[in-house]
Formats: C-alpha cells, structure tokens, sequence
C-alpha cells in the first residue's frame, strides 16, 4: 500500500481508503470486509450518519484496531445552531462508541451559500471547541458545489481538508484540487469509480492504457492515483474481491507512467469532444413542455456511445422518470416531437433524431 501525507496534519493516509457507504448487507460480512481492508493497510475509513448503520458497524470493525485507523464521518447541519451541531457530532461518537474522530467532516455537502448563513454562524465556533478538547483531530468538510467556490472554502484558511467528487468522467473540480493542496490541505477524492458506473466493463476506457489492465475500475483509480495533488481515494467496496483488487492497484509504486498519463488525458480530451458534439449540457434547451430531461438524457447516450458503459447507461435510462428517482424528467421516448428545443440550442444539434436514437440504445 502507497500512503501521503494530509496536507500539514502530519498524518500519511492509504492512498486507497475505504468509503463505508455500500457495505454488504449482512453485518458480519461487513464487519469482516473492514478488518481484511485495515489488514491489507487501509488505514483511513470514512462514514457518515446518512449512510444506514454505516457508522454502528464501522465502530464495530474497527474497536479493536482503533490505534490503527484515522476514522473520517460528517456532520449533517441539519440547522444553524451550535447545540445542533453538537448533537449530531456526540451522536455519531455515541453510534461509533469512540471518544474522538480524527477527521471531522464539520458539514456534510458544504456549498458556499450554506457556509455563508449556516455554518460560519455557529458551526465553525463549535467545530474549534470539538478540536480544543480532542474529540475531532482535524476540522475538514465534504464539498458539492462548483469549482470556484471550492477555491472560496479553501482560501477561507479555516479548514485543513476537504473530501470531493473526481473521476475520469468528472473532472470539474481539478483546479480547486491543486490549489487546495498547495495551501496546505488535504484533499480526499469521493466517487474515483464514478460512483460505480466506471466499475462497468468498458473496453474503450479500458484500452486508454496501452498493454491491457484487468478492469475499467483499474484505469479509474490509476487516473486518480496519477493526480500528485490528491491525498487519496476513497472507495465503497462491497465485497472481497473488489478490495482485494483496488489494494493491488493502489500498491503500485507509479500509478501511470508519464507516458500512459499522457496518453490517458489525450483519450479523455478526445472523449470530451466527442460528448460535446452530442450534447454539451448547456441546458439551452430546457425547459420540454413534455418534460423530456432532454440533457440527462444525453448524458446517458454519451456513457453509452462515447464511454461504452452500455449497461449503466441503459439502467440509468431505465430509472429516470421513475416515482423514486432523484433525478427529475422523463425519458427521451415521451418526446412528441413539438420541435421547441431546437431552435434554443447554440450548437444546433438535431434534437429531436437524437432523443430518438437515445431511446432506441437504451429504451
């Protein structure tokens, strides 16, 4: 296992760490799955209170073995009271039974505007009293809002790390990556596998690196790997064989040569403008008068036919316009051909002809 340094905690994290969201329904086995990880050298495990009876089990696997992990949950802000975030943090050490987290996410899904009236008004005075006493180590936050405002967070100078979103399909915030770093902070990437959709076989991904790898999830987690800038990964492995498969590649000495880098970043350029040519997400074209989510709509075709992850696409296709989905619209089959996006879209795609052909891939 390779391992960096946190920022200026002084702390050297796995630079594979494991995300506790997606453990196997069966207690034991989960139980089991964390103990194999921290056996094979993972030593950072994040949580968090949404996550089910994540953080009850996690402080089961891990209480004999305390001295041997830095344990990572968040704080929900569910309002802006220091007695509320108080609460919510001696829950999640009473869920866990520890006496102190190392690394405190003091806000689940910080944004600038909730930093601005929520959080600085009474979070950040509790989050430094929490750190005084000893029962948080490092005062950090998890972050879902733009790249600029990550830069924002960062330059406040009040935080010491930061868990996000990157991945080979989602590269928005690798500016605010870098700068984060180079102020000092400690930069934990969430979602490497792009929540599980680069887990899906792609031989086009797959073939991004020259020689063969074994998996799509191998060239994910090598491309952030490869980034110097971030401290490490984190990633929700569900059973024995992913784990085991992740600990190899993230034990490689070089994630990808400058070579395979090189050619890893001219493949995604290529993909990128290949996407474009589909669909740029601009949105122009919103709102449908039928309620076809005519952009989510194309992100799937371009996972289909840019990224050859056929088989999410075709699920998540599958999901959208569905009463539970998080994601608002319908598919491109309730498209009735009215013809009022096309003139709005500035790179004047044939609309129309592509939502047919999108429900036709994956409908």
């Amino acid at each position: 296992m390779q391992y960096r340094e946190f920022g200026k905690t002084g702390k050297r994290l796995s630079l594979l760490s494991f995300g506790a969201m997606r453990l196997p329904e069966d207690e034991k086995e989960a139980v089991e799955l964390i103990r194999r990880a921290v056996e094979l050298g993972i030593n950072y495990i994040d949580t968090a209170p949404v996550y089910g009876e994540s953080e009850v089990i996690v402080g089961k696997a891990v209480a004999d073995v305390r001295d041997k992990v830095y344990l990572s949950t968040k704080n929900p802000l569910e309002d802006n009271t220091a007695e509320g975030w108080w609460s919510r943090l001696n829950r999640s050490l009473e869920r866990m039974k520890v006496d102190y987290i190392d690394f405190y996410q003091v806000v689940h899904g910080l944004n600038w505007n909730s930093y601005e009236t929520n959080f600085r008004l009474a979070g950040l005075d509790a989050a430094e009293k929490a750190k005084e006493q000893g029962i948080i180590g490092h005062i950090c936050f998890s972050f879902h809002d733009s790249c600029e405002n990550l830069i924002r967070l960062v330059d406040t100078g009040e935080f010491e790390g930061v868990t996000l979103q990157y991945n080979l399909l989602d590269r928005s915030n690798e500016p605010g990556i870098e700068h984060a770093s180079r102020k000092g902070m400690g930069v934990v990437v969430m979602g490497p596998v792009g929540g599980g959709r680069l887990g899906a076989p792609s031989e086009r991904i797959q073939k991004m690196i020259p020689g063969g790898v074994k998996s799509s999830a191998e060239v994910a987690l090598r491309f952030v790997f490869a980034n110097p800038y971030a401290t490490c990964a984190i990633s929700g492995m569900s059973t024995m064989q992913q784990l085991e498969e992740n600990v190899k590649t993230a034990s490689r000495t070089e994630a990808l040569s400058p070579t395979e880098k090189a050619l890893v970043l001219a493949s995604l350029e290529e993909n990128k403008r290949l996407a474009e040519l589909y669909c740029t997400g601009c949105k122009y074209c919103m709102p449908c008068p039928n309620d076809v989510n005519i952009p989510e709509n194309f992100r799937y075709m371009n996972y289909h036919r840019v990224y050859g992850l056929t088989d999410h696409a075709r699920r998540s296709y599958a999901a959208l316009g569905t009463k539970d989905h998080w994601i608002e619209g319908q598919k491109a089959q309730a498209c009735t051909e009215c013809g009022e996006c096309e003139p709005k879209c500035p790179q004047k795609i044939p609309i129309i002809k592509q939502l047919k052909e999108t429900a036709a891939a994956l409908g």
